[in-house]
């Protein structure tokens, strides 16, 4: 298995695993992210890593940088943005070697800090976060209110 980066011609493969991870996203809007991150013009992810064996992509990482992340001390964080590996490739270390590699592409970028999130109740990836060393800092209730709404009432 390689860890490398991804090039153009991994969109398709990255568009699927992307999928698989962000269903409730469109494909035509990942597919606009992956174009617009191949022409230089996004902003986040700043690096996208692939695991591939023989030809065939088995998982994905997207990194930045951010300058606040909860419970980090400094403002130059490496952030795992998404982290994903086909359901077939589970389960034999592929995800352990994305986030190595994505921790070193961190430490490359100046980064003594590296930061993730997973949703409260995905269990599945709570358990493999600490499995790979990560610690928990803080758990989260995100809040959002429509303010168009509160504008349209008389």
């Amino acid at each position: 298995m390689d860890i490398r980066p991804a090039t153009p011609k991994d969109s398709d493969s990255w568009l699927t695993m992307r999928l698989g991870l962000w269903p409730e996203g469109s494909a035509a809007d990942h597919r606009r992210d992956i174009d617009r991150y191949f022409s230089g013009r996004s902003h986040e992810p700043r690096e996208v890593l692939l695991a591939v064996e023989r030809g065939q992509a088995l998982g994905f990482v997207e990194l930045s940088i951010r300058n606040i992340v909860d419970g980090c001390d400094t403002d130059h964080v490496g952030y795992l943005e998404g982290w994903f590996v086909a359901p077939e490739a589970r389960r034999r270390g592929v995800g352990g070697a994305l986030v190595r590699a994505a921790e070193a592409w961190a430490v490359s970028q100046g980064c003594s800090e590296f930061g993730s999130d997973a949703l409260i109740d995905n269990t599945v990836s709570l358990a493999a976060h600490k499995a790979l060393g990560f610690e928990e800092t803080s758990r989260v209730c995100t809040f959002r209110k429509d303010l168009k709404q509160r504008a349209d009432d008389p």
